[in-house]
């Protein structure tokens, strides 16, 4: 791929030799660059496509890293990274997995911070503003955040306290009309009116918190951009820029299908179509199954999400059924506390939360589920052990939920445990529930006669060992028993099912012709299932072995290479317990 004017560009002063045709000849190369990438490792398309000018812009005007940019969630500063020393990483196959897809402070003075939830760039950008008066520095600051992220209470946190400002600061309200599905919610009604009034109308939300107010139409276009930077550079008073752009601009795929292109797997770059589709049953068609199925049986249920309808293929329930289908766009605690709010009278609304997402609500969960017992239920998506980037882990769910009070948080095995599950929760009146859906492709096994989903369900008795499986590593744990055989151990298999409080009369049972309980979880063993299990025979003379994450925040490994590193699989496994038992 042949990039001339881009091969010029090593740092952002470079950028200030450019003629306005350079620049933007370099943002056709850029976008080039980007989609080559994006399209053979997968990544954020969309986000980034849309800020290509916007941030060529940034960086010819400002003077970075004395001028600083905080860019919200980060997942659109792939160009930003280009620019600032990175391009290797998009330039070069063999460099691709050298930067994170996100700002990373330890790999360039341009990065102030580890950044990959939404609504923080004002908030970080207003403290950064202070600390520089303060310290008597000079230079802008600059928050870029999109229009999605304003649905977050932080955000408008930030606003409140960016207005009492008295000196420079910069808010890029960067608006495609998008979160990473479409906008819900009355804020976008105010945005909607702005874009529709070039940025005149009397009714402007920033105004109304005290802000200065520019507006911008066209934020692809690259003159429109260095010519709204050089006018605002070296403020002396907060002011909101709000500049209207495109996501997924130079690219049709991610024009048309812009949720689907928010962030992609690997995908032909000449038609857009995913190279490796799955066209198996997945535990989100099980999911639909059992919703119909509830609402054929009456059940006064209501899905809800918290912008991320696509991980759980919501909008086709809300096709079904507009008015049992509320996205609350990017506010988890919202989405928790209005679910609270109709449980209390009467509905049994689901929520569906991304496991690294839900985090954010820790207190709603606690205080207004877990104290008033409401009988909500909770799916979490991404409960495992993955080789993303350190603000998107999968790993902390379970230290997290399982450890509220009155909360019950059901790991299923199955397809049929997972539907089970579902309806029993929908049913019961104890209390919230939460649901790990599991990872793994889909598994199915009848249930017993006897089900219960607090209940551990025995698969194989035996002893000597007793392994328990969670969730989506119950065939690992099912894989050691295989194994053990050729050592003479008959070892019993266990599926836990409650991770939240296990079932003390199956451990009680154990004691009796068992030496050693062994626990495997996708999850950290800080605070999860494992260490529950070996509280319960802390004053016995049973023997437990904990198989899990360490405590860590994992960044770009492999997930084999974690898997390895964890010792999560079967000959690890097996040499540990064999170890175990021939010690005194």
């Amino acid at each position: 791929m042949e990039t001339p004017i881009l091969a010029r560009i090593d740092q952002p002063a470079d950028l200030k030799q450019l003629s306005l045709p350079e620049l933007t000849q370099l943002a056709t190369e850029l976008r080039q660059v980007l989609l080559n990438k994006v399209s053979h490792t997968g990544g954020h398309v969309g986000p980034n496509l849309g800020v290509v000018e916007l941030t060529i812009a940034f960086h010819t005007i400002f003077n970075s890293p004395v001028d600083k940019v905080v860019w919200d969630v980060s997942h659109q500063s792939y160009t930003h990274k280009i620019l600032t020393g990175r391009k290797q990483a998009w330039l070069d196959p063999a460099h691709y997995d050298d930067v994170s897809g996100y700002t990373a402070p330890e790999e360039s003075p341009h990065d102030y911070f580890n950044i990959g939830h939404t609504s923080t760039s004002i908030a970080l950008a207003t403290g950064m503003a202070v600390a520089r008066d303060l310290e008597g520095q000079t230079g802008n600051v600059m928050a870029v955040i999109g229009d999605g992220s304003l649905s977050g209470g932080l955000a408008l946190e930030g606003l409140n306290i960016a207005a009492t400002l008295k000196s420079n600061l910069i808010i890029l309200v960067n608006d495609n009309g998008m979160a990473i599905a479409e906008d819900h919610g009355g804020i976008y009604q105010n945005l909607r009116e702005l874009r529709a009034t070039n940025g005149t109308s009397t009714h402007n939300l920033f105004k109304d918190f005290g802000l200065d107010y520019r507006y911008v139409d066209d934020g692809n276009d690259l003159e429109t951009m260095l010519t709204a930077f050089k006018t605002i550079k070296d403020i002396d008073h907060p002011i909101v820029l709000h500049v209207h752009t495109e996501k997924g601009h130079g690219y049709q795929p991610a024009i048309t299908n812009k949720e689907a292109f928010h962030w992609h797997v690997p995908f032909d770059l000449t038609t857009g179509q995913t190279l490796h589709p799955n066209t198996k049953e997945t535990y989100t068609d099980v999911i639909h199954a059992t919703l119909e199925n509830e609402l054929t049986a009456k059940t006064p249920i209501t899905a809800i999400t918290a912008a991320v309808p696509g991980t759980y293929d919501l909008k086709r329930f809300g096709r079904r059924h507009p008015d049992r289908y509320f996205d609350v766009g990017i506010a988890e605690q919202e989405s928790i506390t209005f679910a609270a709010g109709q449980a209390q009278q009467g509905l049994r609304p689901i929520v569906f939360h991304s496991g690294t997402f839900l985090q954010r609500a820790y207190d709603q969960l606690s205080h207004d589920l877990g104290i008033n017992k409401l009988p909500v239920t909770i799916m979490v998506a991404g409960g495992r052990i993955n080789a993303g980037d350190p603000t998107h882990q999968g790993i902390f769910d379970v230290a997290m939920l399982s450890n509220i009070p009155n909360l019950t948080y059901l790991a299923p095995t199955t397809k049929e445990e997972l539907q089970a599950m579902m309806h029993w929760a929908l049913h019961q009146d104890n209390g919230p529930v939460a649901i790990r859906v599991p990872s793994n492709d889909v598994q199915s096994a009848p249930l017993v006669a006897d089900f219960k989903a607090t209940k551990m369900h025995t698969l194989h008795t035996g002893r000597q060992v007793a392994l328990l499986g969670v969730g989506s590593l119950l065939p690992l744990a099912s894989a050691v028993q295989q194994q053990l055989t050729d050592h003479q151990i008959d070892a019993t298999l266990i599926d836990p099912r409650d991770i939240s409080d296990p079932d003390m009369t199956t451990l009680a049972a154990l004691k009796a012709d068992h030496q050693l309980v062994v626990t495997v979880e996708e999850a950290s063993l800080s605070g999860g299932f494992g260490e529950k299990v070996s509280r319960y025979y802390g004053n016995s003379t049973m023997r437990v072995l904990n198989f899990g994450a360490t405590k860590r925040f994992n960044d770009r490994e492999t997930t084999a290479e974690l898997l390895h590193e964890f010792k999560l699989t079967p000959p690890q496994i097996v040499t540990a317990i064999t170890e175990q038992l021939t010690q005194p």
